[in-house]
């Protein structure tokens, strides 16, 4: 089966990488590919799974892996192509940490004429559960699928989008996105260069972060 076109597009930026980026950065700042995390959020952070699954074939290789509330599809019987979720815990086939990153309103319907945005057995609870050590998931309990956009986001359809289509939280979306910067920041940190000071203390303490954190867990290699 042909890759979708996200998918196999993913795969072509990250080979841009080997490249393209380092004409683009300032003078006496050096690229370090061998240090090289990829990331998404929603359908974009199931892309993400792929890429590093090798479902798009690069010439990069990948340390770390981040989900930002990814999502398989509608409902367990409607997942995108490819199919990656089996089901089984640990079964997805990943040599990398991954940190999976989910919305606390992301499986409540934002009205009665949608769906919810990242459905209970398609979110970050299952790719959680599919991964391997070492991985680590947190849920940010008061915001949903799209509070880690922009407050305003362009034209109508960004709106709908990002203010109707999901179960938005109550409070100022920048407590959404200073929260999954620094866990995203405090994972690679750990997990790349070792500096572990500031993911033990968000383990240590939720109460640290901008916004409540639930149900973390961090899974160590044995």
């Amino acid at each position: 089966m042909l890759e979708p076109s996200e998918v196999k597009c993913a795969g072509k930026v990250a080979d841009w990488l080997a490249e393209g980026l380092q004409p683009l950065l300032p003078e006496k700042v050096e690229a370090n590919l061998e240090k090289l995390a990829v990331s998404g959020h929603s359908k974009g952070g199931k892309t993400a799974f792929c890429v590093a699954l090798g479902y798009s074939k690069t010439k990069v290789k990948f340390s770390a892996l981040v989900g930002i509330d990814p999502v398989a599809g509608i409902s367990k019987c409607c997942e995108t192509n490819p199919h990656i979720l089996k089901g089984v815990p640990g079964s997805l086939n990943l040599n990398m940490p991954v940190a999976v990153i989910g919305s606390g309103l992301g499986p409540k319907k934002s009205n009665c004429c949608t769906p919810p945005c990242a459905p209970d057995g398609m979110n970050h609870k299952e790719f959680f559960k599919e991964c391997k050590p070492p991985c680590a998931n947190f849920v940010v309990a008061r915001y949903g699928h799209m509070d880690m956009l922009d407050d305003e986001t362009a034209g109508v359809i960004g709106k709908l989008l990002s203010k109707c289509a999901c179960k938005n939280g109550s409070g100022p979306r920048d407590l959404m996105r200073r929260t999954i910067g620094g866990l995203v920041v405090a994972f690679l940190r750990a997990q790349l260069n070792d500096h572990w000071k500031d993911f033990d203390a968000i383990l240590g303490n939720p109460n640290l972060a901008p916004t409540q954190l639930d149900n973390m867990v961090y899974i160590p290699s044995s």
